[in-house]
């Protein structure tokens, strides 16, 4: 059986990746998919650049429309990211008949409503395992291997620049400030990390994750999105005193109220292994009614590991190229007419967790009980209260302690009813830290 011809829409770090290890693992590549597959045409802006990445056989083109309208080709990689002219490509590839892999989870958190329809309607494929945490199959676990499964929700650190970034101010006592230029030095954050940090790029993974799940339509527009940057050395050291480490995690939930969708710092408690989750690696918590608790973990990013994924969605889609469209495994897992149009997103002033609090406080008698009147006036239960010394500045006594609280769990509408009573109060000297906790049990 003849090759199939596949199209390589960009070869940068990913793109050279999966040239190479599709190259060097062919073999068994072909063994495992039933036929060959070929990367025939890669399209770049830099064509010198690329024919130097790849064998004399291999066409390279600037103009990746042209490559999508080619009749030759059957699939095609898109590898180039961003909204607009990734879009475009896609779009015009699925129209013109060919399957689509892709690795870029901004389009598809964005656009993806548009475009599995657009591929419903054509009978093509949209492949998106590299879209998130890079190499760890944690698409074809939600889509295929849990399918026996009714998920409740899903945990996951699923961004390795925040995740580093967290594990150095634990490791190292540093704020956050200092962190960042670090990783940056290293390569581990972007010249403008905003996307990362800021909890952009996570909500985009974990929307998709939270469409598979539930059978919704990816609402990315819908998530609520809190990153790292207000964090600093204080809450997590004394996170650590309380037996938690606090993550950046990406949180989907079924409740009977609807589906919770928010990425935001997180206390964990130590003890659970995604806390255990250092540097730049990534991992995702699934909890399913059949199979219980299940833990993905490995590279999030980086050439190899991501191109694992998109070969992996090559050989998905050479296996099913000739097979009825009907037959053939999802985009979002259930079918196109099953999907839950009535499940609703919940805002996040509806959703139920509990709740790590710092307030920098005046040294002095009340404090406590006043503020124990508010978290008690608005049925808030305190779990655990602690004071630490109070602070030495400049060898002087400041009069000011830091108050630590842990509540049980509570309405997010209520506990903000209660940060604005205490913010309000005379002895209340800073903006009060609010981070929540997940026991992931």
């Amino acid at each position: 059986m003849n090759p199939i011809k596949v199209g390589l829409l960009g070869i940068g770090t990913v793109g050279s990746g999966v040239y190479n290890v599709l190259n060097r693992n062919q073999s068994v590549i072909k063994a495992r998919a039933g036929r060959g597959i070929e990367i025939a045409v890669v399209a770049d802006r830099d064509v010198e650049r690329a024919r130097s990445l790849v064998d004399a056989s291999t066409e390279v083109v600037a103009d990746a429309f042209e490559l999508v309208q080619r009749p030759d080709i059957d699939i095609v990689i898109e590898l180039i990211g961003g909204y607009t002219v990734a879009k475009d490509l896609v779009m015009q590839a699925i129209e013109n008949g060919k399957h689509v892999v892709t690795a870029n989870k901004a389009l598809l958190a964005v656009h993806g409503t548009e475009i599995f329809a657009a591929a419903q309607r054509k009978g093509v494929m949209v492949a998106f395992e590299a879209a998130v945490a890079g190499g760890i199959p944690i698409i074809k676990a939600l889509r295929e291997g849990l399918t026996a499964n009714r998920i409740e929700w899903i945990a996951g650190i699923i961004n390795g620049t925040t995740n580093f970034i967290l594990s150095e101010m634990r490791d190292k006592g540093l704020d956050f400030d200092v962190v960042l230029k670090e990783a940056q030095r290293l390569g581990y954050a972007e010249a403008d990390p905003t996307f990362d940090i800021e909890g952009v790029d996570a909500a985009h993974k974990v929307a998709l994750m939270s469409a598979i799940a539930f059978g919704v339509d990816v609402q990315f527009d819908k998530a609520y999105i809190e990153g790292i940057t207000q964090l600093g050395a204080a809450d997590i050291r004394y996170a650590e005193r309380l037996g938690y480490r606090i993550k950046l995690l990406g949180i989907t939930r079924r409740t009977a109220q609807g589906v919770e969708l928010r990425v935001h710092p997180t206390l964990v408690p130590a003890k659970r292994l995604i806390a255990n989750v250092e540097g730049a690696m990534n991992a995702v918590v699934v909890n399913g009614d059949a199979v219980g608790t299940t833990l993905y973990y490995g590279k999030g990013a980086g050439s190899e590991p991501t191109a694992s994924a998109v070969i992996a969605d090559l050989v998905d889609v050479t296996r099913m190229h000739t097979s009825d469209p009907a037959n053939r495994v999802p985009h979002l897992a259930f079918q196109h007419d099953a999907m839950q149009t009535d499940l609703a997103i919940l805002p996040m002033d509806e959703v139920v967790t509990s709740y790590y609090l710092r307030l920098r406080v005046s040294d002095e008698p009340g404090v406590l009980a006043r503020i124990a009147t508010i978290l008690s006036d608005l049925g808030i239960s305190i779990d655990a209260m602690r004071q630490a010394e109070s602070d030495q500045v400049g060898g002087e006594e400041t009069n000011q302690t830091d108050l630590v609280i842990l509540t049980h769990e509570c309405q997010e509408a209520s506990m903000n009813q209660a940060l604005a009573a205490m913010q309000a109060l005379p002895s209340v000297l800073q903006p009060i830290v609010r981070i929540r906790k997940e026991e992931l049990n």
